[in-house]
């Protein structure tokens, strides 16, 4: 009887369903939604990597160089998607002033930071020898 308990359960948890999935990614779209609605750091971010993407295809960068662009675009957006998705949820569980609350946003928007300097000097590495070459 306990087998049959255990199936039951697992069976009702683990049920495959389309609709959930489609669900699941219509959650995901409203959410990026809401990231780009909300977050004017990501829009700078995203006009950032406009002009990246086209000094790319401007510059023939390598396949391995795309690579390195693509994955520091992607980690500055996601960097800043976590950011607002924390200052969203400390606004909601803290709405007074809280040292950790601040401590929790500051390190957040840090992160931010460390990810758009890593991409930056990732960008420097792939173009400045280009510029330097057309000068």
């Amino acid at each position: 009887m306990k087998d049959n308990k255990k199936t039951e359960h697992k069976s009702e948890k683990q049920i495959f369903s389309i609709v959930k999935r489609v669900q699941s990614f219509e959650h995901a779209g409203n959410g990026l939604r809401v990231f780009i609605k909300t977050t004017h750091s990501a829009w700078i971010q995203i006009f950032v990597a406009v002009i990246v993407i086209w000094f790319g295809f401007i510059f023939s960068v390598t396949q391995t160089e795309w690579l390195f662009i693509v994955l520091s675009i992607g980690f500055v957006l996601v960097a800043e998607a976590f950011n607002t998705a924390l200052e969203f949820d400390i606004d909601l569980t803290s709405p007074k002033y809280h040292e950790y609350a601040k401590y929790t946003k500051d390190v957040a928007a840090g992160a931010v930071v460390i990810a758009s300097i890593t991409a930056s000097i990732i960008g420097l590495i792939i173009f400045v020898p280009r510029f330097l070459m057309v000068l």
